[in-house]
C-alpha cells in the first residue's frame, strides 16, 4: 500500500512539473522588451489571454530616466496622447493551428507611430519570446524576457 501512495505521489509531481513547463510555453505573462542597440530593458508587458486571442499592455518604462507619466506623441488615431503606462501595444493574436507561434495579431511600436503584423514564439523554455514585426517581407525579431 505504501508503494502505490509513493508511485501515486510521483505521479502528481511529474505531471505538475510538465504543465508548468506547458504553461510557459505561451506568451502569456509578463516580459521585458529589450532595445536591440543598447541590450538595456525598455519596457515591460503583460501578455493576457481572452478567449484564445492575446493583447499585451505596457505596465512599466524601464530605460534609465524614462518619465513614467511619458504619453505617446507618435501614435495615431485614439492613442495619441495617451499614456505610455497601459499603452495597448499587442492585439489580436491566435495560436496557430498545430504550433507554438501565435500569430494574425498587430504589434504597434509606441516609439515610431507604426504598427506591424505580429508573430510570437516562445523559447527556451518559454523563458524568452520571439517577438517578430513584419510588413510583408519586411521586418525584425526581438527577444523579448519573461520577468519571473
Amino acid at each position: 500500500m505504501k508503494t502505490v501512495k509513493v508511485l501515486a505521489a510521483a505521479v502528481v509531481v511529474m505531471v505538475g512539473g510538465m504543465s508548468a513547463a506547458w504553461a510557459q510555453m505561451t506568451p502569456v505573462g509578463t516580459w521585458q522588451s529589450v532595445d536591440d542597440k543598447t541590450g538595456e530593458a525598455k519596457s515591460e508587458i503583460q501578455i493576457s489571454d481572452n478567449a484564445g486571442v492575446l493583447s499585451g499592455h505596457v505596465t512599466k518604462l524601464l530605460r534609465k530616466g524614462a518619465d513614467p507619466a511619458a504619453v505617446c506623441t507618435e501614435c495615431k488615431d485614439g492613442l495619441k496622447g495617451k499614456p505610455m503606462v497601459g499603452l495597448p501595444i499587442i492585439t489580436g493574436a491566435k495560436k496557430a493551428e498545430g504550433k507554438t507561434v501565435w500569430e494574425d495579431g498587430k504589434i504597434l511600436d509606441p516609439e515610431s507611430g507604426k504598427s506591424y503584423t505580429l508573430r510570437l514564439t516562445p523559447i527556451d523554455d518559454g523563458k524568452k519570446l520571439e517577438v517578430r514585426g513584419s510588413i510583408g517581407p519586411f521586418g525584425r525579431t526581438q527577444t523579448w524576457v519573461r520577468v519571473p
